[in-house]
């Protein structure tokens, strides 16, 4: 994670006259003199992060889910709308070289160069009486969101301030509404792994924009608690979805996605977070000297944007680790990944279990600094899991 500062500002952290703020040992997008302690400015951007989940990716996160479909994926299928397609889909967007219209995209254009298996399985998940209920709902749900951040654009406009917020309460009114039907638990009725990540998602997207809404009103208590609860929730989330991976295909999906998530969208949550603690550690005067407008989620640059795109790394690591691992560990690094508490847990099985079998170098403190990929493994050489991805309870 790197911060983009003005030249100016960039001059003087370089020659030692200004140096960044650090709160809780991370490193945040305000910087001050080292002389006096007057801040002097701001990042305006932030390399290195890059998330799937912001609430601008809402029609994205959600068109794919017309690809997924309810049930079973196809394993080709997925392997359209991975972590590589979703990225390179979502350049697409945002160049206007694809159109939303009720929060989907016509997916059949945009992935016609995948094969005629793809295309044929977009238009079964098209007749599916169960996927055009969801899709009624999501469509709906996605309109009031729509109008929401219109009408949040206008009420950022109102110059008094008790209309301005009154106009905000209405906007994450619309929210909060549009929020209950994509939080339906009928929309995860009969969905495979893929599916209910996906649907997750769109959630998480949403909730992000109502802690904006309060953000915007100077409610930064409100705003810290939503960003922890959320990150709460997508950690929750992705391990109920590895829970449910059924097959090969679901993992070759699911890994990159979540990893890409921890990486990145968890990072940018807690910076946020980090920088709305840090404000509130401030004293009257030093918030004075502070502009409003800086306080704002830091813009995330995303590197690559209209350019040749890249397999993502993420995607990488897991083709270097599946020849070296098994589906069972594999999932159970992702579940370490997302619950760091279950590695207590596992690394007592595996201490209990070494010492019965004499394996006296397995001691509880090279546990405790070991990786999560050889606790994993470890666990599932003493745990094996035969025939069995996941359905290991949390």
């Amino acid at each position: 994670m790197l911060f983009q500062f003005p030249a100016a500002i960039q001059l003087g952290l370089d020659t030692g006259k200004l140096v960044q703020v650090i709160s809780k040992g991370v490193p945040i997008g305000q910087v001050r003199e080292v002389a006096t302690g007057h801040f002097a400015g701001h990042a305006i951007g932030v390399t290195g992060l890059d998330p799937l989940t912001g609430f601008s990716s809402l029609p994205l996160l959600q068109a794919t889910t017309a690809v997924i479909g309810v049930g079973v994926a196809a394993t080709a299928a997925l392997a359209a709308v991975n972590l590589y397609q979703t990225i390179k889909l979502r350049q697409d967007v945002t160049a206007l070289r694809l159109e939303v219209k009720d929060g989907f995209i016509d997916l059949k254009q945009a992935l016609r160069d995948q094969g005629l298996e793809v295309i044929e399985h977009i238009d079964r998940v098209a007749e599916d009486v169960e996927f055009r209920h969801h899709r009624t709902i999501l469509a709906r749900a996605y309109g009031l969101f729509n109008q929401a951040t219109i009408r949040l654009q206008s009420a950022l406009t109102v110059q008094d301030l008790a209309r301005r917020n009154a106009d905000i309460n209405s906007v994450r009114d619309m929210m909060f509404e549009a929020l209950a039907d994509y939080d339906n638990p009928q929309l995860l009725n009969n969905t495979n792994a893929a599916g209910y990540i996906r649907r997750r998602e769109c959630v998480w997207a949403i909730q992000q924009a109502i802690a904006f809404t309060y953000q915007l009103q100077g409610e930064q208590t409100s705003v810290s608690h939503r960003l922890e609860t959320l990150c709460t929730t997508i950690r929750r989330d992705s391990v109920t979805a590895v829970n449910q991976i059924d097959s090969q295909s679901e993992l070759d999906f699911l890994f990159p996605e979540l990893v890409r998530i921890h990486d990145h969208d968890l990072q940018a949550l807690n910076l946020w977070q980090t920088q709305i603690d840090w404000v509130q550690t401030l004293d009257s005067d030093e918030i004075r000297l502070l502009n409003r407008s800086e306080l704002n989620p830091v813009d995330l640059k995303m590197s690559g944007t209209g350019s040749l795109l890249e397999v993502p790394s993420e995607q990488t690591l897991y083709e270097e680790l599946q020849p070296k691992s098994n589906p069972a560990t594999l999932c159970n690094q992702l579940r370490l990944m997302m619950a760091p508490d279950m590695r207590l847990e596992y690394a007592s099985v595996i201490s209990q279990q070494a010492q019965s079998n004499d394996l006296k170098a397995l001691t509880m403190d090279k546990l405790q600094a070991a990786s999560d990929y050889t606790i994993a493994n470890l666990y599932h050489y003493f745990q094996p899991e035969e025939g069995v991805l996941s359905r290991e309870t949390t």
